[in-house]
This record gives C-alpha cells, sequence and structure tokens, in this order.
C-alpha cells in the first residue's frame, strides 16, 4: 500500500501573507471615523477647559449656518473655487507638456530645468508683491500667483515620471520595430502616469496653500478674504468656519483625483 504525502501547505496555497495574520484588518473608514470623533471630542474639551477663547464645534457650526444662510459662504466658496481651479487647471496643463520635454528631449532638460529648479526655490508668495505691480490688482495676479504653486509641483513630478521609465521597456518596444512616437505613446506616457497623477495632486494642496496669500491681493470675496477680514475683528468662528471649507473643498477635489489615479492606474502592482 502505497501512502501519499500530502505537501505542507504553503502562503501561497493558503493566501495569506508571510509574517502575518489570517484576520482582515480595520477597514479604513472606521479608522477616519475614530480619528474625526477624536479630534471633535478633543476640541470641544478644549472649548470648555477655556483655551485662549477657542470656539468650540457647536459654535463654529452655528456662524457657519449663519455665513450659509445670508448666502457669504456660498459667495465666498465660490470665488475661491474659481480662483484655485482656474490656477491648478493652467498650472497642470502647462506644467504636463514642459515636464515631458525635459525627460524626454535632453537638449529641453538642459534649456529649462535651470528655470524650474530656481522658481522652485523662491516661495510662490514672495512673487505676488511682483505680480501686484506687473499684473494689476484684478484677478489675474491671485490666479497667476495659485498656478505657479501648482505648476511648479506638476512639472518636476512629471519630469521625474518620464526619466524613471524603465528602459527595459523602451529598448523592448524598438526592437520590435516601434518610433519614438509610438514608444512615447504607448511606453512613456502609461508609465509616468503615476508620476504625474501624484504630482497633480501635490500642485492642488498647493494651490489651495497658496490661496488664502492670493486673495490678499485686493480680494473683495473669498474664503482667504473672510478669514483675513475676521482676523481684524477678533472673529475665530469665522476664521474657523474658512479654514474647515477650505480643508473640507481640498479633500474633496484630492479624493476625487485619487479615484481618477486609480482608474487610470489600475495596472499599477500595489501593496
Amino acid at each position: 500500500m502505497t501512502t501519499v504525502t500530502l505537501p505542507e501547505k504553503t502562503p501561497a496555497h493558503t493566501g495569506r501573507t508571510p509574517g502575518r495574520p489570517g484576520r482582515r484588518g480595520v477597514q479604513p473608514l472606521a479608522l477616519n471615523i475614530v480619528a474625526l470623533a477624536a479630534g471633535l471630542g478633543g476640541w470641544a474639551l478644549l472649548s470648555l477647559l477655556g483655551f485662549e477663547d477657542l470656539p468650540g464645534p457647536a459654535q463654529v457650526a452655528a456662524r457657519g449656518g449663519e455665513m450659509i444662510a445670508d448666502g457669504t459662504l456660498l459667495d465666498d466658496v465660490a470665488a475661491s473655487l474659481r480662483r484655485v481651479f482656474s490656477g491648478f487647471a493652467l498650472g497642470t496643463l502647462l506644467a504636463i507638456p514642459v515636464g515631458f520635454l525635459m525627460g524626454w528631449y535632453g537638449v529641453a532638460r538642459g534649456l529649462i530645468e535651470p528655470y524650474v529648479q530656481f522658481f522652485r526655490t523662491i516661495p510662490p508668495l514672495a512673487v505676488i508683491p511682483l505680480a501686484i505691480v506687473l499684473l494689476g490688482i484684478g484677478e489675474t495676479p491671485k490666479i497667476f500667483v495659485i498656478f505657479l504653486a501648482a505648476f511648479l509641483s506638476s512639472v518636476v513630478a512629471t519630469y521625474q515620471g518620464v526619466i524613471d521609465v524603465d528602459k527595459t521597456l523602451i529598448n523592448a518596444a524598438r526592437v520590435l520595430g516601434a518610433s519614438d512616437l509610438t514608444v512615447f505613446v504607448k511606453v512613456v506616457i502609461p508609465a509616468s502616469a503615476p508620476f504625474i497623477l501624484v504630482g497633480m495632486r501635490i500642485g492642488l494642496g498647493s494651490a489651495w496653500g497658496t490661496l488664502v496669500a492670493a486673495e490678499l491681493i485686493a480680494a473683495q470675496e473669498g474664503l482667504g478674504f473672510r478669514m483675513q477680514q475676521a482676523q481684524l475683528y477678533y472673529d475665530l468662528s469665522t476664521i474657523f468656519v474658512g479654514l474647515i471649507t477650505i480643508g473640507l473643498l481640498g479633500l474633496a477635489m484630492d479624493r476625487l483625483l485619487l479615484l481618477a489615479e486609480r482608474r487610470l492606474t489600475g495596472w499599477q502592482e500595489r501593496r
């Protein structure tokens, strides 16, 4: 009688990762809810303790309701969204082709990279006085400052994505008879897409981070403008409403970009 010995189950057979337990992890959404509840609880506690006249969540929510009711908050959100979206869209649309040129052509890299690296060391906020002198005090300088912040983040990410494309893929495509245009469209662009989308997310954060300073330029509406006006009257509740609104809008736009990243880079191996 022949005895058949079954092979010992390996991680590949069990579907488990070596060194990790076989139980499911905590859902990220549950962790997000716990973190949000803990943050609100800590905020309310500090307010009750009278920490530097800090307004509590209920007081800020009430002020936000008042601003929504009289239309102030909605007008400010519309103005700020228009500026951020315009600057971010223009910066991204210019950064992607410039990044591709820098990464694909050595001559373009040598001509453009010094300027990109130079302006990266200059905070966009430092450009505000120059923007006012050259562009006036209308919407153009506000959008330009936001554009500059988004452009510098996106162009570096795009450039890095192009130069990091696996040379084996490029050589294999050329061996199969692909032209430079085909290699660029079929290999370089898809391989650099994750870098581009990450650069867009960083650029979006930079655009929102620059908004408040951009609205220093003779603005009459906008979240940054409203916060600066509230500062003059020590209106902390209005300042908190502006901060929270900016954070929520930025988070929503970032989630949309993250969703686009997952859809466009579904082929990429993830942990």
